[in-house]
């Protein structure tokens, strides 16, 4: 019953891969953008805001800290991802996302003072091979030639942001209540996001994008955090880290499913090789030097 948390929090951010695809056309990437965080702002706002008032002496001393994870995880992230969505498909979405733990590491090693290790070494070789052939098309050569495609680009500084965000999360340990840092990065990500959101152009609120905003605000904003929450408390943080490797194989057949996303060659090869680079860092934890 525990590994539902985990599973049922992976699937809700895999859905929103593909909710994210679905929006380009639909909807303004700046648009839905700030609107998923204000409704999430206006429905976490009656539970959480009391707390945080009261716990107002302890949140003070952090509040730099807590600007800088809510422009990194909540407004740089999911801006970019939304921006990406109009030039790429939403399997290649996926499996660059899921660099995401091997950046962190990355990341945790240059400036932590984490061994390297071998498994991290080979894995990070594994996973470029992998993110270079989904970004290829299976034509390695035509990145030299043509470059890479914008919407990928913007996915791998997205995905970067968010391991970056990760990362201090992990050097940071704000010792704050887990909903109300999550409440606070909200309301960041409002004030960033605001100024874009009014120079921006308009396509407003119909019956064709609400679903859309619905679903990233309170399924993968609310829910999908909550669970995951759950899940560290219960199985610890790698054991359940373990399941976001599935988020490439999930979107990738979500987006079969639901735009009709073809699924090629070099989406299996790439995917499998990116998925195998990260578990190779994970589980082969055997340190360089000693």
């Amino acid at each position: 019953m525990n590994y539902l948390f985990p599973l049922t929090a992976m699937l809700i951010w895999a859905g929103n891969t593909v909710v994210t695809k679905m929006s380009a056309g639909a909807i303004h990437p700046a648009e839905i953008g700030f609107y998923r965080w204000l409704l999430a702002a206006l429905l976490f706002t009656p539970f959480l805001l009391p707390a945080v008032w009261r716990n107002r002496t302890a949140i003070r001393p952090h509040l730099a800290k807590v600007a800088v994870l809510g422009v990194l995880g909540m407004a740089l992230y999911q801006s970019l991802a939304y921006f990406a969505a109009g030039i790429t498909s939403a399997t290649n979405m996926g499996i660059i996302l899921s660099l995401m733990p091997l950046m962190a590491l990355a990341l945790s090693i240059a400036w932590l003072g984490q061994r390297l290790s071998y498994g991290a070494l080979l894995g990070a070789v594994v996973s470029f091979f992998g993110v270079v052939e989904v970004v290829s098309a299976g034509d390695p050569a035509s990145l030299l030639r043509q470059g890479l495609n914008g919407g990928d680009l913007l996915m791998l500084v997205a995905t970067l942001a968010y391991a970056l965000y990760s990362f201090l999360l992990k050097k940071w340990q704000l010792r704050l209540p887990p909903m109300q840092l999550l409440y606070l990065q909200v309301l960041v990500a409002i004030v960033v996001l605001l100024p874009l959101f009014l120079l921006s152009e308009k396509t407003g609120l119909d019956s064709h994008n609400i679903g859309l905003v619905l679903y990233a605000c309170v399924l993968a904003s609310m829910i999908a955090p909550l669970l995951w929450m759950q899940a560290v408390h219960r199985l610890g943080p790698s054991r359940t880290t373990l399941f976001f490797n599935l988020l490439p194989l999930a979107t990738a057949v979500i987006a079969a499913v639901a735009l009709d996303e073809q699924l090629a060659r070099y989406h299996l090869l790439g995917g499998l090789l990116t998925l195998a680079g990260v578990l190779l860092a994970e589980r082969w934890t055997t340190p360089i030097r000693r």
